[in-house]
């Protein structure tokens, strides 16, 4: 039984899981203790959001991340200084449980971490369309090594040295994002960012698959200050084809290092 010491609470808002169906503020109010709700609870519902999304509807919370140059072309880069701890996109891994990368992403450049102080390192999901018979990565480590799982659509083999860590590979007739998702929800995992770098023919199916299905709740775009003269072929042409509307709800700019970085989420009409 409560013993009613304290006489007022403030809670943001109800826990979501059905499990606990406010039983908790049921009992204070029962001892007396009189329970206020929805105090900040949309800024509550914004820090909660991958959380709150997974016990409504069973499923990760995805958000797509791409860049841009200021003349509108998709962009296979970063802006200087977002990496770097205090940078959005260093900020932004360490918020997710899970990343997707194209393989030729991580055979370029190293794969991609959180600087924060104490991060929590996201696990790196390599997908790898039509492999060749190595996939390379950087340098590993044993810790990095135990966060990285490839999936791919045909057999394939890692780099011996590689191989040694013990990194796991996941073979299946066809990628897609529900393949990926149901891999995420089974180990516990809450969130997953689609980066869009890399070779974009090892993401553009989970991207269209994705928002036809309504997988996809977040959208965050960097735009990076350098006029591109792209032969056209880096572009988002690919969702042209969607049969479905899309609207971007609750836009928000804001500045890191020499990029403007937009976020919002996506409403499916």
């Amino acid at each position: 039984m409560i013993k009613a010491k304290v006489k007022r609470v403030v809670v943001g808002m109800v826990d979501p899981n059905p499990i606990v169906d406010s039983k908790g503020l049921d009992r204070l109010r029962e001892a007396g203790i009189d329970v206020t709700v929805g105090v900040e609870e949309e800024s509550c519902k914004q820090l909660n959001e991958a959380f709150i999304h997974q016990m409504l509807t069973g499923k990760p919370f995805v958000t797509v991340r791409y860049s841009l140059s200021v003349n509108g072309h998709l962009l296979d880069q970063l802006g200087e200084g977002v990496t770097e701890s205090g940078g959005y996109y260093s900020q932004l891994l360490q918020e997710y449980d899970a990343i997707i990368l194209s393989a030729s992403l991580t055979e370029k450049f190293s794969i991609p971490a959180s600087h924060e102080p104490g991060a929590n390192q996201p696990l790196k999901i390599i997908t790898a369309t039509n492999p060749s018979s190595l996939i390379q990565f950087p340098p590993l480590t044993e810790e990095t090594a135990s966060k990285v799982i490839v999936f791919t659509d045909r057999e394939a083999t890692l780099e011996p040295e590689t191989a040694k860590k013990g990194i796991e590979t996941v073979v299946l007739n066809q990628i897609t994002s529900n393949a990926i998702l149901e891999y995420c929800k089974r180990r516990g995992l809450n969130s997953v960012l689609l980066d869009l770098r890399g070779n974009y023919a090892d993401l553009e199916m989970l991207l269209r698959e994705g928002i036809e299905q309504n997988l996809m709740q977040k959208v965050i775009v960097e735009v990076l200050p350098v006029w591109h003269e792209g032969d056209g072929g880096n572009t988002l042409a690919l969702l042209h084809g969607l049969q479905k509307g899309l609207e971007v709800k609750k836009l928000q700019p804001k500045i890191s290092s020499q990029s403007i970085v937009l976020e919002g989420y996506l409403r499916y009409g």
